[in-house]
């Protein structure tokens, strides 16, 4: 019965409001890391960002007015990781707002240390997802995905990752894994990859993955997803069995299908 209501709901959502064909070949130009997959991906993202946008409710923050383009943007990066990844929009079900901003935000923080201490300190975000919601994003960093030179940086894919790996509780580096996937194994590969990327940062060697996962797992799996969509050539070369841990997980293999960013025209 449930199952029943469910595709009902979707057709009447698919039908109700389709993203227009203009809009939505403008966000695959946009993004080349998108709009490189094959068409079955395509037909398959589309319909699952029209659902996301059917359950989702953004908000401008600070005089910010969120339009179509912006919207369809975070939903197509939002719905690349779970395209194949058999869950579904449901792993972003525990949440209904997004909060969109123009540029980073400031927090302010307040921590108590082992001694009992309180610190307080200022934080730049470009996004934040919270347990419950909601995620908060930067547009300013969210149009900069589809920047090569900035590259394998993207905010939609960093904070939605942490949202699956908060399935499960606080995030830990390790979200919900298939059965052919054994946590220690998941596990070892993300640390064995996290220190490579200390002593490169150490060492002071430019890296694919971003330094900011250097923080601990929690924040490397994120940057790691960011690598595998978005330069997943570069993180292949450099991580090798990350990416094929990635690839088993995400059931996906960017490099088979996107060109390497040398080859794209100027």
């Amino acid at each position: 019965m449930f199952a029943w209501w469910r595709r009902r709901r979707d057709a009447r959502a698919l039908a109700r409001r389709p993203i227009p064909d203009a809009l939505w070949q403008s966000t695959l130009a946009r993004f080349a890391f998108i709009g490189q997959r094959d068409a079955a991906d395509l037909a398959a993202l589309r319909r699952l960002a029209t659902l996301f946008l059917d359950r989702k409710q953004f908000q401008g923050a600070g005089g910010l007015e969120v339009d179509d383009a912006m919207a369809v943007a975070v939903a197509a990066q939002a719905c690349l990781p779970v395209l194949h990844l058999g869950l579904g929009l449901t792993a972003y079900d525990g949440f209904v707002g997004i909060v969109m901003h123009a540029d980073e935000v400031v927090a302010a923080r307040t921590v108590q240390d082992e001694d009992g201490i309180v610190h307080e300190y200022d934080e730049v975000l470009a996004g934040e997802a919270m347990q419950g919601g909601p995620v908060m994003l930067s547009w300013r960093d969210v149009a900069a995905a589809g920047d090569p030179a900035d590259g394998a940086y993207n905010v939609v894919i960093h904070e939605f990752m942490h949202v699956l790996d908060m399935l499960e509780g606080e995030p830990d580096g390790v979200p919900p894994l298939p059965r052919d996937i054994d946590r220690r194994h998941w596990v070892q590969v993300l640390e064995a990859a996290l220190g490579q990327l200390e002593r490169a940062v150490d060492a002071g060697r430019d890296t694919v993955l971003d330094p900011y996962g250097c923080e601990g797992l929690d924040e490397f799996f994120p940057v790691a997803a960011e690598a595998f969509f978005v330069d997943p050539h570069g993180l292949r070369d450099e991580a090798p069995a990350l990416y094929d841990l990635l690839a088993r997980y995400f059931k996906q293999d960017p490099a088979a299908v996107l060109r390497r960013p040398d080859a794209l025209p100027a």
